[in-house]
C-alpha cells in the first residue's frame, strides 16, 4: 500500500476505537490481497469516499490493496488508464465521456460526488436567492474549465441571463478567489470546498448559496474503468465497488470518521475548516453518495451541464457509458438504500 503503509495502518488502529472493527470494515477475515492501482484526478475533499476507503481499511477488506497516485489535472487519470498504469480512474465524470468520444470506452461503475460542489461566498449580509443575483456584479472564479466559473455559468443561462455581459468575470488563481472579496475588488467567489469554509472561518465571509444543491443530484466525479478491465477483471471491479459502497455509509453514519479522514488527508487545513465544512458534504443533496449507484438523473444533469457550457466533445447515452451492475450488488450488500 502506498500514501504510508504504517502511517494508514496505524490510523486504521486509531479509528477503530470510534466505532469498533467491525463497522469500520477492518480487514478481520482478510482475503488474499490484490494490488488496485487508483489515478486520482488532483488530491480534492469531494473524493472523500476514496480516502474513507483507503484509511478506513475497506479495500483491504474486500481484497485489495490500493495504490493511489495522484495525476495532477483532471484529464490526466485517463491516460493512466489507458496506458496500464492504473486500473481506477477517479475525476470528473465528463472526462469519461470525452475519453470515450475519442475512441476509447470507458465505463462509469460509481460515484464518488454526487452534487457538483460549488458555492457562493460573499461578506455577511449580502441577500442572495438566485442565480439572478449575480447580475450587473462581480465574481471572482478560478480560471475556466473550472467549475467554479462554468457552474455559475450554466447557472445564469438556465435562468435566462446572459453570463458573458450581465456579470464582470474576475478569473483568478488558486488560493485568490477570496481575498478579492474580503478587499471589495469583487462581490461574489464561487468556490469549492475547503474554500468555502475557509472563507466562513478566516476571511469573516459567508456561504449564501449552494448552486450544486440548486441544480439537483449530478454524477459531478466517478469512478471509470475501460469496457476491456471490465471484461478481464470482473471481480476486482465488484470489490472495488464494494468498499466504496462501505465508505460511503460508514461516513453517513459516523460523523467522526469524515473528520478524522479529512485531518490526516489534508493535514494543512485548520479543523476549524474541516468541522465547518462536514455540513455541506451532507446536505439535502448531498457531495457524499449514500452509495456508488448513478442514476439516470444524475447522469442526465451532468450531461447538460457540461453541454451548456461547452466541455463536451459528445453527448453520450447513459446505458452506453454507466454499468451499474457492481453498484447495484455493492449497495445491496454493503451500502444504504
Amino acid at each position: 500500500m502506498t500514501h504510508s503503509s504504517l502511517d494508514r495502518r496505524s490510523f486504521v488502529l486509531g479509528l477503530a476505537g470510534l466505532t469498533g472493527a467491525a463497522s469500520l470494515g477492518l480487514p478481520g477475515a482478510a482475503r488474499a490481497a490484490t494490488p488496485a492501482n487508483i489515478s486520482e484526478a488532483i488530491h480534492l475533499g469531494l473524493y472523500m469516499p476514496l480516502y474513507a476507503a483507503m484509511n478506513g481499511g475497506f479495500f483491504e477488506k474486500h481484497g485489495l490493496t490500493p495504490d493511489l497516485k495522484s495525476a495532477g489535472g483532471i484529464a490526466q487519470p485517463v491516460p493512466a488508464v489507458l496506458s496500464g498504469a492504473a486500473d481506477f480512474a477517479v475525476t470528473g465524470s465528463g472526462m469519461s465521456i470525452n475519453a470515450t468520444a475519442e475512441g476509447a470506452q470507458m465505463v462509469n461503475i460509481a460515484k464518488i460526488a454526487g452534487m457538483i460542489s460549488v458555492w457562493a461566498v460573499a461578506k455577511p449580509g449580502t441577500t442572495f436567492n438566485g442565480p439572478e443575483d449575480f447580475a450587473g456584479k462581480t465574481i471572482a472564479t478560478l480560471k475556466f474549465p473550472s467549475n467554479t466559473y462554468t457552474t455559475p455559468f450554466y447557472a445564469m443561462k438556465q435562468a435566462g441571463m446572459d453570463p458573458e455581459k450581465d456579470v464582470t468575470w474576475m478569473q483568478l488563481p488558486f488560493g485568490a478567489q477570496l481575498q478579492a472579496v474580503a478587499d471589495g475588488r469583487a462581490d461574489f467567489a464561487t468556490v469549492f470546498e475547503w474554500d468555502a469554509s475557509i472563507g466562513a472561518t478566516q476571511f469573516d465571509l459567508e456561504v449564501v448559496y449552494s448552486l450544486g444543491e440548486a441544480l439537483g443530484p449530478a454524477l459531478f466525479s466517478s469512478t471509470f474503468v475501460t469496457a476491456d478491465f471490465i471484461e478481464q477483471s470482473p471481480e476486482k471491479v465488484q470489490a472495488y465497488c464494494n468498499a466504496i459502497a462501505e465508505a460511503e455509509r460508514a461516513l453517513h453514519e459516523n460523523e467522526q470518521l469524515f473528520i478524522d479522514v479529512a485531518t490526516k488527508e489534508f493535514p494543512q487545513i485548520a479543523p476549524e475548516v474541516i468541522a465547518a465544512a462536514r455540513p455541506r458534504f451532507f446536505g439535502d443533496v448531498p457531495l457524499v453518495p449514500r452509495n456508488p449507484m448513478i442514476s439516470e438523473q444524475e447522469w442526465r444533469t451532468l450531461i447538460d451541464h457540461e453541454a451548456g457550457v461547452g466541455t463536451l466533445r459528445a453527448d453520450l447515452p447513459y446505458e452506453q457509458m454507466v454499468d451499474n451492475s457492481f453498484a447495484e450488488k455493492a449497495t445491496k450488500e454493503f451500502g444504504l438504500s
